[in-house]
């Protein structure tokens, strides 16, 4: 949610102001200076690199969308929404975020990285008994848990079968149905620990146990393969039905009748939204999102991978949910190294079981920068006390760059983090990174730069969404009566084209066709002919509704004369009504598109009054000395 919130900006991602020396400011508003460098460095990263080549502005064009941002942020300054309890908690959140990559170091763990896409490449077959463990109760639990699973482990290797261990053993409730069956899968579909144990098991050996955070696990690895990317394809189904009976062999009958139109050639496209009972994607001509092997049953994925062409149709396969006819569209490997680089990087970064090892090295780093140093002697003296004990709040412990850090502030820490138990020695070094990580963290934006223009982007950006949405966004959507005017006064601003209304059929068969066309000249209603056919057993797709030219290839073909759709029957369709010629979209017809329209009407007239509230004076050469780009 926080990321799309800049969607909005319109790419004006401002960098913080510099300090603008007098023969350098390019626009003064109000009080405010922009320097000519900072413009000229949004304005070229906001220029560069567009799809569309024809949106590239001239920096005189820029300077003005440039401005009626700057004057929003102001205005917002203004109000001081900047010291709101909601934007500065979600600032902070901002910069969590941004912070993370600046706080590890990635060049430590290009094995790591590296060993990860190894992982990518590859899937691994495995079942696994889980022995769960409280994380109320103590050690001893545990020690009981973990002596369970090797009591487990052990008569499986004198010959206990592993499926019927995990049925007899396992915590885990799906092992009732898949007898701890996972199935393939790759890196980060898994705990670390849980994926570490399986890709470094052989094919047929049973794991140690293995602690993640749900247990200690059993781990049986039975085949590793090579992953085979991901496959995108579109699909016709008929669902098996799970709270009401239903015949399976007519089911099948349907599905087999849809597959037969198929091999005649008939338009999947058009077969999917006419009869596949899952109607996401059949609105979408039957595609669904990409997926990889172990991202989807293997009833189904198997079926699909073995497609060896785009367009090629399996036969009507079964799954659990129902029956199948798989269409493949594409099939894409495995990205590259270099492609999957940022990803695994940031998998890292937010995954403590991964990053733990990262972190230590960066610490060691900073302590090298900042000129780490342990008062040895002050140290040792507390060591072995334990937490509760009273010490002195200012005995110096270790100093980093300018700044010592004493007792006291080791004994905040432990009261933040309700650490009550062990002696001081036990927390300490906890302690110390901590405290590296934070010191470094606070002098992100002094260090660097792109960090500190990033954070500005986000200030800027956070303020003018939330003024926006104030002022303009929320008051458009709500105001009906304001919505109502506008509409009134800009009614034929959104047509719709010269259209075709009416009812288009599609059926299963001619002779549904003929009883459809029947019943509609005997002037029964759309819902009553499709009652009627379904009472005879005819199975109709009938739909209401209004197109224009472009919406759907066979009213175009009736209607227009357009092309016959590829794999087209005409005598399972049928069409009834007339053209209209083109007419003002009705408010509820467009509503979106209105509200839109009003919310740039209220925007042009608020910057207007901005513009009149705040002296705006550009120094125009420096402007021409922004080179274009």
């Amino acid at each position: 949610m926080r990321m799309m919130k800049f969607a909005v900006l319109f790419l004006l991602c401002l960098p913080v102001s510099l300090l603008a020396q007098p023969d350098d400011v390019l626009i003064r508003i109000g009080s405010h200076q922009v320097s000519k460098a900072e413009f000229e460095r949004i304005y070229t990263k906001n220029n560069r690199n567009l799809m569309d080549e024809s949106g590239i502005k001239s920096p005189s064009e820029y300077l003005d969308m440039y401005t009626g941002f700057k004057l929003k942020v102001i205005e917002a300054l203004r109000l001081k929404m900047d010291t709101a309890g909601t934007f500065i908690t979600e600032l902070a959140g901002y910069r969590r975020e941004l912070a993370a990559p600046y706080l590890t170091d990635m060049q430590y763990d290009e094995a790591m990285v590296r060993e990860l896409y190894d992982r990518m490449t590859k899937e691994v077959s495995a079942s696994h008994i889980l022995f769960r463990v409280n994380p109320a109760a103590g050690k001893e639990h545990e020690l009981e848990v973990l002596k369970k699973a090797q009591q487990v482990r052990q008569e499986i290797l004198d010959g206990k079968d592993f499926s019927q261990a995990a049925l007899q053993y396992s915590e885990d409730p799906s092992a009732r149905s898949n007898k701890g069956s996972l199935g393939y899968f790759t890196a980060f579909q898994m705990v670390t620990p849980f994926e570490n144990s399986a890709f470094s098991t052989g094919v047929g050996e049973i794991s140690q146990p293995v602690r993640t955070s749900f247990g200690y696990h059993l781990i049986k690895v039975h085949d590793l393969r090579q992953n085979r990317g991901e496959v995108k394809v579109a699909h016709i189904m008929k669902i098996f039905p799970r709270d009401e009976p239903y015949d399976k062999n007519e089911l099948k009958a349907e599905i087999d009748s849809v597959y037969r139109l198929l091999l005649k050639g008939a338009d999947f496209a058009l077969m999917a939204a006419s009869f596949s009972d899952d109607k996401r994607s059949a609105a979408e001509k039957g595609e669904m999102p990409w997926f990889s092997a172990s991202q989807m049953i293997p009833e189904f994925s198997e079926p699909a991978f073995l497609l060896k062409n785009p367009g090629d149709i399996s036969p009507p396969i079964e799954t659990q949910y129902g029956y199948h006819i798989i269409k493949k569209i594409d099939q894409r490997p495995v990205p590259s190294f270099d492609e999957s680089r940022a990803r695994i990087e940031a998998q890292i970064k937010k995954d403590p079981d991964r990053s733990s090892s990262t972190r230590k090295v960066f610490v060691e780093k900073l302590q090298k920068e900042y000129g780490f140093k342990k008062a040895e002697d002050n140290i040792s003296s507390i060591g072995s006390l334990q937490v509760a004990t009273e010490i002195n709040p200012s005995t110096a412990l270790f100093s980093l760059g300018s700044k010592t850090f004493s007792a006291g502030d080791f004994k905040t820490y432990l009261r933040q983090h309700q650490l009550t138990d062990g002696t001081f020695s036990d927390h300490l070094e906890s302690w110390i990174e901590n405290e590296i990580i934070r010191y470094e963290d606070s002098r992100l934006e002094e260090k660097h730069p792109d960090f500190r223009y990033l954070m500005q982007e986000y200030h800027d950006g956070l303020l003018f969404f939330n003024i926006m949405e104030e002022k303009i966004w929320k008051p458009a959507a709500e105001d009906s009566t304001g919505l109502a005017g506008f509409y009134g006064r800009n009614s034929q601003k959104f047509l719709w084209q010269e259209r075709f209304r009416g009812i288009l059929v599609t059926c299963k068969n001619e002779e549904a066709c003929q009883e459809a066309e029947k019943y509609f000249n005997a002037n029964l209603t759309p819902a009553e002919v499709e009652d009627l056919l379904k009472a005879d057993g005819h199975v109709v797709d009938i739909r209401e509704g209004a197109w224009e030219q472009g919406d759907n290839p066979v009213v175009d073909y009736y209607a227009w004369g357009s092309p016959e759709p590829a794999g087209f029957n005409p005598a399972l369709t049928l069409l009834r009504g007339d053209k209209i010629p083109p007419e003002p979209k009705k408010l509820d017809e467009a509503k979106g598109l209105y509200i839109s329209a009003y919310q740039e009407y209220l925007e042009q007239q608020w910057l207007k009054e901005l513009r009149k509230k705040y002296k705006i004076k550009v120094n125009k050469k420096i402007l021409k000395s922004v080179p274009h780009v």
